[in-house]
């Protein structure tokens, strides 16, 4: 997902005319960027409302992870009927929290990736990728022992506590490392300039031109291309791989119009909204639609990585505190 920099909203309340007051009232909770001027939702709420004759009051907040910690905390009061912006990574964590039930939709025959699940749908997908500019960075790393290996490169990536992307670089590197971890942390500590709460800091900083590579997303060049026309910056594709994110939805247990919740579950599923996170979350469809031509210019991953749900969720405080432990020392 392309997060859009946004300086203040951390959240949105979109208010309804009087005049509709009878209708029903579907609340939807996403991340920050999904309702910003530049993000899809704005349009996909109006077009979701011109067919569900209903209201669609979105709620948004900064990062997937913030999400599933407001779910936490609310628990059975929450307001919300539907989530948007949560990731494979963290499934697990809901349905220990018991915060999601089943949907009940079918799997889409055009479906792009051998993902699906009974509670969560997936509805765009890309990968972890440090993103660089080519007039700077000449001969990109290949992997990450070769990042590691230029002292003079800096980096700056996100909290795994706080970020979806910075979790997302926690399961890359003990994907590739395994028990050696803790030294590639402690290499990386090295070359970072800081670690920020979110992604929207990170890239601004990168784009200040503080850093030399920013954690990002492998699809992130195409939103300079199709908004600027400008081709200076690359994703770095390792040779060993890049760890792949699936972002989904899901309806809450709490929900009070679970059938309306449907409706909007299958709605991410269509070409048209397809076409719109293409677009705006500039990230890649779940289902078989055209790109565009900015997307034939991405450096493709050849080598998709990734943890089972459950591996993470039984994994994940230990390889916290193994960072934890990398960046304080």
């Amino acid at each position: 997902m392309f997060r859009v920099i946004s300086l203040f909203i951390t959240t949105i309340l979109i208010s309804f005319p009087l005049m509709a007051k009878d209708k029903p009232i579907l609340t939807l909770y996403t991340y920050s960027s999904f309702m910003s001027e530049w993000g899809p939702g704005a349009k996909i709420k109006t077009d979701f409302e011109a067919q569900c004759d209903c209201l669609l009051n979105v709620v948004s907040v900064d990062d997937g992870v913030m999400i599933l910690n407001r779910l936490r905390l609310e628990g059975r009061n929450t307001k919300a009927d539907v989530i948007v912006g949560l990731d494979n990574n963290l499934i697990s964590q809901a349905r220990h929290a018991n915060l999601v039930q089943a949907h009940q939709l079918s799997r889409p025959e055009n479906l792009v990736v051998d993902w699906w699940q009974d509670d969560f749908v997936p509805y765009d997908y890309g990968y972890y990728a440090f993103i660089y500019n080519q007039d700077k960075v000449v001969s990109p790393p290949k992997s990450f022992d070769e990042l590691f290996s230029q002292p003079n490169w800096k980096i700056v990536y996100q909290d795994p506590r706080t970020s979806t992307p910075g979790f997302g670089l926690l399961l890359w590197m003990n994907k590739i490392y395994g028990d050696k971890a803790l030294q590639a942390w402690q290499k990386l500590a090295k070359q970072t300039l800081t670690v920020t709460k979110g992604w929207s800091e990170s890239y601004g900083l990168f784009l200040k031109d503080e850093v030399d590579f920013v954690l990002s997303y492998n699809t992130s060049p195409a939103v300079h291309i199709m908004n600027d026309n400008d081709h200076r910056y690359k994703a770095a594709i390792f040779d060993e791989g890049n760890y792949q994110q699936i972002e989904v939805a899901a309806i809450t247990r709490y929900s009070k119009h679970v059938e309306i919740a449907r409706q909007f579950m299958a709605f991410l599923l269509t070409p048209g909204v397809q076409q719109e996170l293409v677009e705006k979350n500039i990230m890649y469809p779940i289902v078989d639609i055209v790109l565009p031509g900015a997307y034939q210019e991405l450096n493709k991953v050849t080598t998709p990585l990734s943890f089972s749900a459950d591996e993470v969720f039984n994994n994940q405080k230990q390889w916290i505190k193994q960072w934890q432990d990398a960046v304080s020392q």
